[in-house]
Formats: structure tokens, C-alpha cells, sequence
């Protein structure tokens, strides 16, 4: 099968036939049906985030799974199924306190599976990774079962491609947050993928005012059709005071949805008193911030982070799932550009170039 190779960062993908060992016990084949374009697999792409290579890239997926071993009971073969960039274990410490999103057991077996072996070779006899233990930029692939949410006939593929990432990422930032609350002001920080979704999580929770922050006009225009009710240049305004200008005082809540250290700090400084800033875009490696004490003790404002929506990838599969099936979020306005997988750095120069909206690899 042809998978899509990156064997050294700031190297183009190699699209090339790989040959992919059995599933073991526990996993599942699946073969694939649509694959988004995201900025992590550019930042591994790029050398700003690391994965042992060679690896198969792609995290944010969907397909149908045509086989299954001993032990899996939550999908059969012919089930159509978005694929989870995180496959919780089920048993470590953070899956038994209610966050399956930051299995330690995922973790730490990171981009081999489970029992610590690979499943994919080159035609050189080379053990090929896959990123997040799926590597979804393949015409078929194994994983573990619990990587896979089972959804109904009427999902289509490029839809349920990006609830695997951006959609859950970005909405579910937003819905998951205890204390947001409907009539919340509200900006977010890069409108790219998962921003236009934070944008639309918002919308969902009935935020009175929802600013869009970006350096890119067509980016902020689009950020409008999702539900954004303000938008503003960073290139052309001081975006903290602008924000303040227009709250009288600053946000309930704000969300760096880019992943920055300029970004944050900017969300932390647009907040009023009590406010909450969350991180949810993935800044390069060993990139620090700078926070004003002072204003985070005496306002009492909050920082923190959310990976992956906050919580159980698969419960918010399903919430999410309900609210496209009932025209809440619109998924299939966010899909821009269609690609052959022999495309896929084609792809990549396109969200180079900072074009609107999701790009998605169909098989």
C-alpha cells in the first residue's frame, strides 16, 4: 500500500509503497477514506516538533475498518469510523481519573504501538513509524482498536476526517471548559484550522461576542461565516487594546488557537478580571512565554491548557457528532481543497500560504 514517508525534517514527503505487517491482538485494519491537512504534522514536517522517523505523518483521519483480531468489541469490519489521534490505554493513572486525552501509556509507547513494535516496512527492510500510532496519510493502515469511534452512514469521510482533530481540538476547547457560560465575551488567536472551530465551539455555547485575531484578511473574513462577530488585524492594530477597546475592559475568556509565545501573552493580557486564558495551539518546542504576575494575582485571572478538547476524545466525538447531524456546527463549510494522497506536499504549500479553510486528502 502507498503511504506517505517523511524520512528527514525539511524534506519533502515521499509518497511510496510500504508493506504493512498483521494486526496484532487488540488492532484493527483500516483502510482509509479521508485525511485533513494540520499544521502539526508541518510542525514535524519543519523540525519544530519531534517524532522518531521515518514516519508515516498524518493524525487527523477517517475510514472503515476491513479487519479485526482477538479481543476488539467496539467496531467489526465494514464499520465506518473517525480515527482518535490519541488511543487511551484505559488503565494508567490519567485514564482512571477522567483524562483518556493525556494517556500516559499513549505517551510513552508514542509512535510504535502498544506492545512497543512497528507494523509498516520500506522497500529497504526500514521499520516505518506512524505518527500517533495511525499515520492516517496512508491508503491503509493498523492501529489499536480504542483508536477507532464508530459513526453513522450519513457522516461523510472529509467530515468525519476533521472531527478527528481540528473540530474536536477547536470545539471542544470550548464546550469542555467548566465556568464558561452562555453570554461569555470571547477572542480567539488564530483562525486557522482549529481557531475557526474554538470560533464555532463559542457560537455553540451562545457567547454574546466572539473576536477573531489573525494577520491574514481572507482568514478573518471567513472566520465571520462560523460565527465570529468582530474580527481583527494584528498586522494593522495592537490587537490587546483593540480587544479592550472593543469589551470595555477585556474578554471573559480567550484562546490562543496558533500556538505562540507572543499569541499566549496576548491572550493573557486581552482578559478582564477572573478571566481565562487557554492554550490549545501546540507552540515549537522549548518556547516560553512571558506573563504579567502582577495582573495574574491582583485580576485573579487563569492559564491553562487544553490538548485534544479537554477530555475523552470519544465522548466529545459523539457531542460533536449530534450537533453537525443537527446543523449546529457547520464541518463541511470548513473543507476548501480537495488532494490525491501524491498531492500531499502540494497540500502543505497551500497552508503555507495560508489559504482559508481546511485542506483534506481523499482516498
Amino acid at each position: 500500500m502507498k503511504a506517505a514517508v517523511l524520512y528527514e525534517a525539511k524534506k519533502p514527503l515521499q509518497v511510496i509503497d510500504l508493506e504493512q505487517g498483521p494486526p496484532m491482538p487488540g488492532e484493527v485494519v483500516v483502510r482509509m477514506g479521508a485525511a485533513g491537512i494540520c499544521a502539526s504534522d508541518h510542525h514535524v514536517m519543519q523540525g519544530t516538533a519531534q517524532l522518531p522517523m521515518p514516519v508515516v505523518l498524518g493524525h487527523e483521519g477517517a475510514g472503515t475498518v476491513v479487519a479485526t483480531t482477538a479481543g476488539v468489541r467496539n467496531v467489526a469490519p465494514g464499520d465506518r469510523c473517525i480515527l482518535s489521534f490519541i488511543s487511551n490505554c484505559g488503565h494508567c493513572h490519567t485514564c482512571r481519573s477522567g483524562n483518556p486525552q493525556l494517556c500516559l501509556t499513549n505517551r510513552a509507547t508514542g509512535a510504535r504501538q502498544f506492545d512497543g513494535t512497528l507494523r509498516l516496512k520500506d522497500g529497504e527492510g526500514n521499520e516505518i513509524h506512524q505518527m500517533s500510532k495511525i499515520g492516517v496519510f496512508a491508503e491503509s493502515l493498523v492501529a489499536p482498536a480504542q483508536a477507532c469511534y464508530p459513526i453513522p452512514d450519513d457522516v461523510p469521510m472529509d467530515v468525519a476526517a476533521l472531527i478527528g482533530c481540528c473540530v474536536t481540538t477547536g470545539v471542544g476547547a470550548v464546550i469542555n471548559q467548566p465556568g464558561l457560560k452562555p453570554g461569555a465575551t470571547v477572542a480567539v488567536f488564530g483562525v486557522g484550522g482549529v481557531g475557526l472551530n474554538v470560533v464555532q465551539g463559542a457560537r455553540v455555547m451562545n457567547a454574546s461576542r466572539i473576536i477573531a485575531v489573525d494577520i491574514l484578511p481572507g482568514k478573518l473574513e471567513f472566520a465571520r461565516r462560523f460565527g465570529a462577530t468582530d474580527v481583527i488585524n494584528a498586522m494593522d492594530v495592537e490587537p490587546v487594546a483593540a480587544i479592550r477597546e472593543l469589551t470595555g475592559g477585556g474578554v471573559d475568556w480567550a484562546f490562543d488557537a496558533f500556538g505562540g509565545s507572543v499569541t499566549i501573552s496576548q491572550a493573557f493580557d486581552c482578559l478582564g478580571p477572573v478571566g481565562t486564558a487557554v492554550m490549545v495551539g501546540l507552540a515549537p518546542v522549548g518556547q516560553k512565554a512571558a506573563i504579567d504576575m502582577v495582573d495574574l494575582v491582583r485580576n485573579q485571572k487563569t492559564l491553562v491548557g487544553s490538548y485534544y478538547g479537554s477530555a475523552s476524545p470519544h465522548e466529545t466525538f459523539g457531542t460533536i457528532i449530534d450537533l453537525y447531524r443537527r446543523e449546529q456546527l457547520d464541518i463541511a463549510g470548513l473543507v476548501t481543497r480537495h488532494y490525491a494522497l501524491d498531492q500531499v506536499n502540494e497540500a502543505y504549500h497551500d497552508l503555507e500560504q495560508g489559504k482559508d479553510g481546511r485542506g483534506v486528502i481523499l482516498f
